[in-house]
């Protein structure tokens, strides 16, 4: 399915969850905190940015954002909570897609990028993200580590979530560096619910080359939004890389 696709109605109008999950106020405010810190005062660029679930509280802390998004729905979604002149937002591919204007700051949080499905793809949204910004610029990306290590030889999936009602399995591509993610949601009948989100997993050390191919360099690397440590054992990272101040540098 393309991504477009995935993206419809019914994921748009279930996808925010006030106050819980992704939406809950210990995993939300850090990320707009930091955010709100590197866009230093300046304007700032989401890429993917959905119903709004990052955008909308950075911009009530002032920062004025612009937003790429794929999916229709998901910008009906967000024009619910705020207007074009407020959040504007321009429809396409964030690989591709071009904003008016330069910005201080480009993001692309919650493992999106692993949503374009090859590494072209992956190395054309780094570089779409250095034409947009500022000489000094920074592009942000909150992406989860592949934990391949936790599957024995031979064995293509694995469970990463299991609570009464959800099940959540992973399966893996390892030749092609993709995995698709399976959410089951269930009652006490026999029917069930899926909804599957297909990925191209991305190392860490692959990223920090897409940003050099770009014209970018690595500045830091955190565990999370809080600023922890990034170790071996990390199951994500928040990694920001800055465009150099002179030109060609």
């Amino acid at each position: 399915m393309r991504q477009d696709e995935i993206w419809d109605v019914v994921a748009a109008r279930a996808y925010d969850t006030p106050g819980t999950g992704m939406f809950a106020p210990d995993v939300l405010d850090p990320a707009v905190d930091r955010l709100a810190e590197l866009a230093g005062g300046g304007h700032a660029l989401e890429f993917a940015i959905g119903t709004g679930r990052v955008a909308v509280p950075l911009s009530d802390r002032g920062v004025p954002v612009t937003g790429i998004e794929l999916s229709a729905p998901m910008i009906e979604q967000l024009r619910t909570k705020v207007d074009e002149a407020s959040i504007p937002v321009v429809p396409g591919d964030m690989a591709t897609a071009r904003v008016p204007g330069e910005f201080e700051l480009v993001y692309l949080v919650f493992n999106t990028i692993a949503n374009l499905l090859t590494q072209s793809e992956q190395v054309e949204c780094f570089r779409n993200a250095a034409r947009h910004l500022v000489p000094g610029g920074r592009f942000v990306i909150e992406l989860g580590v592949p934990d391949l290590r936790v599957l024995p030889p031979g064995q293509r999936g694995m469970v990463f979530h299991d609570e009464p009602g959800y099940l959540g399995v992973d399966t893996y591509d390892t030749v092609n560096q993709h995995l698709v993610s399976h959410h089951f949601t269930f009652g006490d009948g026999r029917e069930a619910e899926l909804f599957r989100t297909p990925q191209r997993y991305i190392w860490p050390a692959e990223l920090d080359l897409m940003a050099q191919l770009a014209g970018m360099e690595l500045e830091s690397r955190h565990a999370d939004w809080s600023g922890t440590e990034f170790t071996a054992e990390s199951g994500s990272h928040v990694s920001v890389y800055r465009l150099p101040d002179t030109p060609g540098r």
